[in-house]
C-alpha cells in the first residue's frame, strides 16, 4: 500500500495529484504546519530524518523529494509511459524541468518568501524597521528582477509548447505546478498570458481537481 505523508500547503500536493493522474490507490498521513513558524512538526522527523515533506512510502521503501518521488511513481506505475514524452527531444526537455522546478525556480521564490516576512513577528520590534527596509529592498534590487526574468523565459517556453515537455501533458508539468503557483501568488502574471492559461488548464484537470479534495485546503500564500 501507498502512504503519503502530506504536510499542509506543501510540495506534496503535487504528488497526490500524481497518484490521481495514475488511478493509484493510496492513503494519507496527514501533517499540519505551525501556525508561527510555518514548519513541519518534528513528527515528520520519525519517517524521514530531514523532517520534510513530501515523503512516500511504498511497501518497505520510503522516498523523499519531489522529483524522485514523480520519477519514481512513473517509471514503476505508468506503464504505459503516458506521463513521460518517448522522442528524445521531448524527454530531454521533461528532465530538464524536472530538475529546473527545483533547481532553479523554487530557491527564488522561497527567498521572496523570507525576505518578505522580515520585520514581521516574532522578529523584535525595536529591529523590524531596518529588518523590513533590508527585505524590501532585496526584493526589488534582486529577487524581483530574477523572478521577472523567469518569468519571462517560462513564457517563452510555453508560447511555442503546449506543455512543458513538448505537446503533451508529463510528469514535468506536475513538478512545476508547484514553483508558478507559488509565481502566480507572489509575482505578477499579466504580462505571461501562456503561463496564466497553463495554470488554468492544470487545474481543470479532473486528477488535479481531486488532489484537492484529497489533500484539504490549499493555499500558497504572499
Amino acid at each position: 500500500m501507498i502512504i503519503l505523508h502530506h504536510l499542509n500547503n506543501s510540495r506534496s500536493q503535487r504528488i497526490l495529484w500524481m497518484l490521481e493522474e495514475l488511478q493509484l490507490p493510496y492513503t494519507i498521513e496527514r501533517y499540519q504546519r505551525d501556525e508561527k513558524t510555518m514548519l513541519a512538526p518534528a513528527s515528520l522527523k520519525k519517517i524521514h530524518p530531514l523532517g520534510k515533506s513530501p515523503v512516500l512510502q511504498d511497501g518497505d521503501l520510503i522516498i523523499a523529494e519531489s522529483g524522485a518521488i514523480l520519477e519514481y511513481l512513473q517509471e514503476t506505475y505508468d506503464l504505459q509511459g503516458l506521463l513521460k514524452p518517448a522522442d528524445p527531444s521531448s524527454r530531454l526537455q521533461y528532465r530538464y524541468w524536472m530538475h529546473y522546478a527545483e533547481g532553479s525556480l523554487m530557491p527564488l521564490l522561497v527567498m521572496k518568501l523570507i525576505f518578505g516576512r522580515l520585520g514581521k513577528p516574532p522578529m523584535p520590534w525595536l529591529i523590524r524597521p531596518i529588518a523590513g527596509a533590508i527585505g524590501k529592498g532585496v526584493q526589488q534590487n534582486y529577487i524581483d528582477k530574477q523572478l521577472a526574468t523567469h518569468a519571462a523565459y517560462i513564457e517563452d517556453h510555453l508560447t511555442k509548447n503546449a506543455w512543458f515537455a513538448g505537446e503533451t501533458f508529463s510528469a514535468a508539468d506536475i513538478q512545476m505546478s508547484f514553483p508558478i503557483e507559488a509565481l502566480a501568488s507572489r509575482f505578477p502574471t499579466d504580462k505571461t498570458p501562456h503561463l496564466k492559461q497553463w495554470l488554468a488548464k492544470i487545474q481543470a484537470r479532473p486528477a488535479y481537481q481531486q488532489a484537492l479534495k484529497q489533500g484539504g485546503p490549499y493555499q500558497i500564500g504572499s
